[in-house]
C-alpha cells in the first residue's frame, strides 16, 4: 500500500534517532487501550490488563518479557473494534496498534507465498481488514533444568510416608508423568491420607503402565490399579501425602485452576515434547481417517489452554482455539470448555511425530498460516465494530513498548512521535532528530518531515505544514487513511518549537 518513496524512508529512515542534551523535545501521541477484561501474557500465566501491576512483567513482541514500568485508565465513550483470529478475540479502541501485514488488493496476495514478501508493521486498528496477517511471537527464552528439588518435608507425625528423594529429574518420564496429571490427574485430600489418582479408558493399558513405571522408577512407589468395567474405567492411584502436596503446589489443585508451572515453559522444545505427548494421551485426541484429518484437546482450565497454545507454537504447530459455553446434553451438565484443534496438514504431522504417530497426507497442504523463526503468521477472520461506554486499560512497557494478548500483539501507545532539536544562537535549526513508535507511514512521516526543518530557522519551521509532509512522501499516492501521519509529524514539530521558546523565556 506504499509508494516507493514511503518504503524507502521507513526501511532506511535518514534521521532517526536521539539527540544528546537537545535544546528542544517535542512530544505528540494518541492514548489508545483495551477493555478492562483482556487478558495479557504475563510470566508466567496470563492475567486481565486491569489486574496488571507496575513491574511485573509481560510478553512483548519480540517473545521476550519486559516489565510494566506505567499503566492507565480512563473512561471512554466510543466505538471499540473487536478482532478475531485462530487464536482468539481481541476488544480495543480503533486507534491501537496490532503488529501486522496488510495485504495489497492486488490478486497475487491471495497466494501465501507472496504475502510472505511482504514487510509486517504497526498499524491501526481501524486499518485492518479481513485476510490481513497478523503476527503472534514465539517465546523465545530456553532454559535447561535437569533437576527439581522436592522440598515438601514430612510432617511431624507421618511415619508411614514413603522415604522420596530430595531431588526428581526433569527427564521426559517426569515431563510426561506431569502431562498425564495436568490431563487426568486429581488429589485426594483426607486428613491422614493424601493421595494422587490417573483416570484413564480401560483400554489405555498403554498409558497405565507407563504411569506405573514412571512412579516405580521416580518415586520408588508401586501404585495401584482398579479396573470399573461399569465405567469403563482405569484408576491409578499413587499413595504418598508427600507426593500429593508436591503435585498440587506444582500444578495446582481443580481441573478448572490447573497450569504449567512456569520453568517448564522455557524448558528446550525436545523436552516439551514429552510434556506435550502426557497432556494429549490425557485429554487430546487424534482423528486421521476422515475427509478433513484433525487432532484436538479438551480441558476446562483457561490458563492451562494458553500454556498449552505457547507449547504447541514452539513446535511450530499452529492450533485454533474455541470456547464452548456451558450446556446440558441428555441430563447432564457440561462446563465451560476450552478446545484446541489442529487441522493445518503440517502442524498436524508435526504434532503426530511428537505423539509417535505415522500420518501420511492424501491431500496438498491449504496454508493460510505460517512460521518463521520468531512469529506465527496468521490471518484476520472476523471484525466488528461495538458502542462501548467504561474504563479502558493501557500499559507501557519497558524497552520494546509492546505487549501479547491471547490472540494479538499490541503496541503500548498510538502513534507516538517525539522531536529533538538543536538550535544556534541565530535561531537556526542545525540538527534534528526523531523517535516515532508507530506504523510505516508514521515513520516515514517523521522522517520526511525532519528533511524539510533542518537547516530552516524557528520561523520558517513554523510553515511548514502536514501537506508538505505529504508531498514529499509522494503525495496523492499516499493512502488517505494515512494522512493523518503527516498531521502527527506537523504536530510534533510545533510542539517541539513551543518548548523552545518556552525554554528561550
Amino acid at each position: 500500500m506504499y509508494n516507493k518513496k514511503v518504503m524507502k524512508r521507513f526501511l532506511k529512515p535518514k534521521y532517526a534517532g536521539k539527540i544528546k542534551d537537545p535544546d528542544a523535545v517535542g512530544e505528540v501521541g494518541n492514548p489508545n487501550c483495551l477493555l478492562p477484561t483482556e487478558k495479557i501474557h504475563t510470566n508466567p500465566n496470563i492475567m486481565k490488563i486491569s489486574g496488571l501491576e507496575v513491574n511485573e512483567k509481560v510478553l512483548d513482541y519480540k517473545g521476550e518479557y519486559r516489565r510494566i514500568i506505567n499503566r492507565f485508565s480512563r473512561n471512554y465513550d466510543g466505538k471499540i473494534i473487536k478482532l478475531k483470529n485462530k487464536l482468539g478475540v481481541i476488544s480495543l479502541t480503533s486507534e491501537h496498534l496490532v503488529y501486522a501485514v496488510k495485504l495489497p488488493k492486488h490478486d497475487k496476495y491471495f497466494r501465501t507465498k507472496n504475502k510472505k514478501k511482504l514487510i509486517p508493521s504497526w498499524y491501526h486498528a481501524e486499518d485492518l481488514k479481513k485476510r490481513d496477517v497478523i503476527l503472534y511471537p514465539i517465546i523465545q527464552k530456553d532454559e535447561d533444568l535437569n533437576f527439581i528439588d522436592l522440598d515438601v518435608p514430612k510432617k511431624k507425625y507421618d511415619f508411614k510416608s514413603y522415604n522420596l528423594p530430595e531431588k526428581i529429574p526433569v527427564n521426559g518420564d517426569f515431563l510426561r508423568l506431569s502431562g498425564y496429571f495436568l490431563a487426568e490427574g486429581s488429589i485426594r485430600e483426607r486428613k491422614c491420607n493424601n493421595i494422587i489418582t490417573f483416570s484413564f479408558n480401560i483400554n489405555e493399558k498403554e498409558f497405565v503402565n507407563d504411569v506405573v513405571n514412571i512412579s516405580k522408577k521416580l518415586f520408588g512407589i508401586i501404585p495401584t490399579v482398579k479396573h470399573i468395567e461399569k465405567r469403563k474405567t482405569s484408576i491409578v492411584t499413587i499413595n504418598s501425602a508427600r507426593l500429593a502436596r508436591f503435585f498440587k503446589r506444582l500444578f495446582n489443585k481443580g481441573a478448572g485452576n490447573k497450569s504449567i508451572p512456569q520453568f517448564m515453559l522455557f524448558l528446550p522444545i525436545s523436552k516439551q515434547k514429552e510434556l506435550i505427548k502426557g497432556l494429549w494421551r490425557g485429554d487430546g485426541y487424534v482423528s486421521l481417517n476422515r475427509s478433513n484429518p484433525r487432532a484436538g484437546y479438551s480441558t476446562i482450565s483457561y490458563y492451562l489452554t494458553q500454556q498449552i497454545k505457547i507449547l504447541l507454537l514452539r513446535q511450530k504447530v499452529i492450533p485454533s482455539i474455541y470456547e464452548e459455553n456451558e450446556k446440558v446434553v441428555k441430563g447432564v451438565k457440561h462446563q465451560k470448555s476450552y478446545r484446541i484443534h489442529v487441522g493445518q496438514r503440517d502442524s498436524l504431522l508435526r504434532l503426530c511425530s511428537i505423539l509417535g504417530m505415522e500420518y501420511i497426507p492424501k491431500s496438498f497442504a491449504s496454508v493460510d498460516s505460517w512460521f518463521d523463526e520468531s512469529y506465527l503468521y496468521t490471518p484476520i477472520t472476523g471484525i466488528e465494530k461495538i458502542d462501548y461506554s467504561g474504563k479502558v486499560h493501557n500499559l507501557e512497557v519497558e524497552n520494546t513498548h509492546s505487549f501479547v494478548s491471547e490472540a494479538f500483539t499490541l503496541h503500548n501507545c498510538g502513534d507516538l512521535m517525539r522531536i529533538y532539536l538543536k538550535v544556534d544562537k541565530k535561531g537556526v535549526i542545525k540538527k534534528i532528530r526523531f523517535n516515532t513508535f508507530g506504523c510505516g507511514m508514521a515513520i516515514a512521516a517523521s522522517d520526511a518531515m525532519c528533511e524539510l526543518v533542518e537547516g530552516k530557522t524557528i520561523d520558517e519551521a513554523l510553515k511548514i505544514k502536514s501537506k508538505d509532509i505529504l508531498d514529499l512522501m509522494g503525495g496523492r499516492d499516499v493512502p488517505v487513511l494515512k494522512v493523518h501521519c503527516s498531521v502527527l509529524g506537523e504536530s510534533a514539530l510545533k510542539e517541539a518549537i513551543k518548548n523552545y521558546k518556552n525554554k528561550k523565556k
